[in-house]
């Protein structure tokens, strides 16, 4: 019989820190089953930037890189260049790859780089408080943001999977939600689909993903889950933006 629960090998035997309702631990365990279902976990290497997504290194039982604010994809850039053979993605929050790192994520899918970007969208910066974020919905509310977000002051709300689909080196893109069932089994789907185009050389992909963040939402598990359906999905609107390899 199937042990449902079963821990990936691709994951290593350590607690999850984050905190309660947080998206991540999912996540993790979606790219740990792809990579076991995939067989390549002997040749991964996983970029960990700043923000809650640096916790990558202690939970993967494969090679992952830590690299400064923003800079995962340059990292992967030249991971990739030098080692080919590897498969390499790189796991960012808004905060991180919709900021700083801006530049980055940019020209490295306008160059079409053989990369999967795997990008978490909370709405805020998780670790550092809840600051506003470039992803911070219009009349949010944050730590930097107490009246809500207002695009005359704060400016509007940066819609990164729509910015990257006017890219021609853009190969795959999507954007996908853990607040059901459905859209969990979706990101997987995505998200394996995603390093099979790697493996293949097809370029670029990248997926987002709408994930909670119950503590600096001011709210519980269920509620954020309820949040994410009832606002964050009024203006992030998920679905395949991209897939040019979908007819095969």
């Amino acid at each position: 019989m199937k042990q449902v629960f079963k821990k990936p090998e691709s994951l290593k035997e350590a607690p999850f820190r984050f905190c309660p309702g947080c998206g991540h631990g999912i996540l993790h365990k979606i790219i740990a089953e792809c990579i076991d279902e995939l067989g390549i976990r002997e040749k991964t290497i996983g970029i960990a930037p700043v923000g809650c997504a640096v916790f990558a290194y202690d939970y993967f039982n494969f090679d992952v890189i830590e690299c400064a604010h923003g800079r995962p994809p340059a990292v992967a850039t030249a991971l990739k260049r030098v080692m080919p053979d590897r498969v390499v993605f790189s796991y960012q929050g808004d905060g991180d790859l919709a900021s700083i790192g801006m530049a980055e994520i940019i020209h490295a899918a306008n160059r079409g780089e053989n990369l999967s970007v795997f990008f978490v969208n909370n709405a805020n910066y998780g670790m550092t408080g809840g600051q506003m974020a470039p992803t911070t919905l219009e009349g949010q509310r944050t730590t930097t943001t107490p009246k809500g977000r207002r695009p005359e002051v704060e400016g509007y709300t940066l819609m990164v999977s729509e910015l990257l689909s006017q890219i021609k080196g853009v190969k795959l893109l999507a954007r996908t939600s853990l607040d059901n069932i459905k859209g969990i089994k979706e990101t997987k789907r995505l998200f394996k689909k995603s390093l099979q185009y790697q493996i293949q050389n097809r370029g670029f992909s990248f997926i987002e993903v709408l994930s909670p963040c119950p503590t600096d939402w001011g709210m519980s598990p269920r509620e954020s889950l309820n949040w994410i359906g009832s606002e964050m999905k009024k203006t992030f609107k998920t679905g395949v933006f991209k897939d040019e390899y979908a007819e095969e």
